[in-house]
This record gives structure tokens, C-alpha cells and sequence, in this order.
């Protein structure tokens, strides 16, 4: 009984390098700025969602909505080995279910540009993580870039930390979901490049679809309905879960953990542009250097690991 639960436990927490361990390629950088784009729209989604729907019903329609779109497709329905569950449990939870229901609760407190740059920290998580599992820490130009985006991302928040108790607790909430994405795009890798996106992210969001429809049909009965949120919502299920999670998860594979997490470096620029374009957010110039700075440590970041 032990062995099975070291071993079930070894499989989940587990990682491995990409299998381009050089410099980014044409296609990888294509996936790079892909997924950087539909998530940094994400927060302004959200942000429009919640001018009529609760937090947890805008969960529940992201997820869903993601799974369904996947699901249409004949390659997610191929088999999965039991052994692998755990794992596939594991993301539901760890990259689905928990930081997609605190990000919607975060931003009725912060802004979709603010939640957006803070979502820059998750390659530090990322980083620290795959190095405590693969006993080897960053070096060189990789560890400069988490570095200097650790740098960024303090500048990035730095603004909101006296603004009162519940612009704070935004900040945490939104810096707790970004510790979940960097604990499972580590764990997603291995598993990834066994079955390929599809059958892993499909059943990843099935999962957390069961996992967030409680809360999600809950939080309805409080909810009204405008048509704008309700598409903004639809388009945060299809493109920025669904479509995203299968690009995140090629990328990861290809380039490894740590550098596909460096795709949130990208990530505050597109939401903090969308934000004051689209939603009139202010912004204050300390976070605008931030923001600079993340984007030095992801180039730094995308440099060969070999």
C-alpha cells in the first residue's frame, strides 16, 4: 500500500525538460505569443463578465465551455492510462479549478490591467518549483530573467499594497492563483508529451467542470444577465480555456516548464493595454517600469537551456 501511494504520489510530482532544450524556433515562438495574446485578453473578459455574473458562475461557464470545445475533438477521446489519473485529478484542481475560481473573486477588488501584471509571477513559482524537483537550479541567462522578473513583478504590486485591505486581498488571491499555475505547468510536462495536448487538456477541463458546477450553479441564482458579459465569458471558455490550454500544453513540451511559464511576462502588457484601452484602468508609472522589466526577464528567460 505504501509503494502504490510513493508511487502514484512520484508520478504527480514529477517533471522533465522540453525536448527543445536550444533557443526558441519559429513554431515555438508562434505558440509563445498565441497563448500570451488570448490570456492577456482573458482579464478584460473576466473583467466585463462580472459587470452581471458572479465570480463562481463565470468560472463554471469558462470551464465548461472550454471542455466542451475540446471534447468535439476525436483525438481527446483517446485512452488514458489509470496510473495517470492522479496527475490528471491533480491539474484539474491545481491549474483549473482553484486559480479560475479565485481570479473572477480577485478582480471585484482589482482591476483587469493589475490583475493581469501580477499574473507575471508565475514563472518565479515556476522556476523555483522545477528546480526543487529536479534538484538544478536556473543558470546564467535563465536565472537573470527570473531575476529581473521577480524585480518587475514587485514593481508591479507595489502600488496596491496601500491601498486598503481589500485591494491586498486581491493581490494575494490573484498571487495565490498564479502559485497554482506555476505548480502545474511543472507537473503538466511529462504527461503532456506522453499523450499530446488534446487528450490530457480535455480531460483536465472535464474535470474541473465537475469540480466548479456546484459553486458555479450556486452563484446563477444571484447572477443577471447582460449578452455582452455572457459572450465575454464564452470567448474566455472557447479561446482563453480551451484553445489555450492546448497551446500551453504543446508549448510546455516542447520548451519545458520553466521557459513556457515565461508566457506571463507577456501577459501583463496585453492585459494592462486591453485594460486602459477597453476599460479605462489607471495605472501608475512604477508598474509600467514593472512591466518593463518582466518583459527583459522573459527574453533573458528564452534562451537555450543546453
Amino acid at each position: 500500500m505504501c509503494e502504490n501511494r510513493v508511487v502514484v504520489n512520484s508520478r504527480i510530482l514529477s517533471t522533465s525538460a522540453g525536448t527543445n532544450q536550444h533557443s526558441f524556433t519559429t513554431s515555438d515562438w508562434g505558440l509563445f505569443w498565441s497563448i500570451s495574446i488570448i490570456w492577456g485578453s482573458s482579464f478584460l473578459l473576466m473583467d466585463i463578465g462580472l459587470d452581471a455574473f458572479r465570480p463562481g458562475l463565470i468560472t463554471w461557464l469558462r470551464v465548461a465551455s472550454g471542455a466542451g470545445v475540446l471534447w468535439i475533438f476525436r483525438r481527446t477521446r483517446q485512452p488514458v492510462e489509470r496510473a495517470d489519473w492522479p496527475r490528471l485529478i491533480a491539474l484539474s484542481l491545481i491549474w483549473v479549478a482553484i486559480p479560475f475560481t479565485l481570479f473572477p473573486i480577485a478582480q471585484q477588488w482589482i482591476n483587469s490591467a493589475l490583475a493581469g501584471m501580477l499574473n507575471g509571477a508565475m514563472p518565479i513559482f515556476a522556476a523555483t518549483i522545477t528546480s526543487i524537483m529536479l534538484r538544478r537550479l536556473p543558470r546564467g541567462a535563465q536565472l537573470a530573467g527570473v531575476a529581473t522578473g521577480l524585480l518587475g513583478v514587485i514593481a508591479i504590486a507595489s502600488p496596491s499594497l496601500g491601498e486598503g485591505s481589500s485591494e491586498a486581498l486581491g493581490v494575494a488571491l490573484v498571487l495565490l492563483a498564479t502559485l497554482c499555475y506555476g505548480l502545474a505547468v511543472t507537473i503538466a510536462t511529462p504527461i503532456q508529451q506522453r499523450y499530446g495536448s488534446l487528450p490530457v487538456m480535455g480531460r483536465m477541463l472535464g474535470l474541473a467542470a465537475i469540480w466548479t458546477a456546484p459553486f458555479g450553479l450556486w452563484e446563477a441564482l444571484d447572477s443577471s444577465w447582460r449578452w455582452d458579459s455572457f459572450f465575454a465569458v464564452a470567448a474566455a471558455g472557447v479561446l482563453g480555456t480551451g484553445l489555450a490550454f492546448v497551446i500551453m500544453g504543446t508549448l510546455a513540451g516542447r520548451v519545458g516548464s520553466t521557459r513556457a511559464s515565461f508566457i506571463t511576462y507577456v501577459i501583463p502588457v496585453v492585459a494592462l493595454a486591453l485594460g486602459v484601452i477597453f476599460r479605462s484602468d489607471v495605472v501608475t508609472a512604477i508598474s509600467v517600469v514593472g512591466v518593463g522589466l518582466v518583459i527583459a526577464g522573459a527574453l533573458l528567460a528564452s534562451r537555450g537551456e543546453a
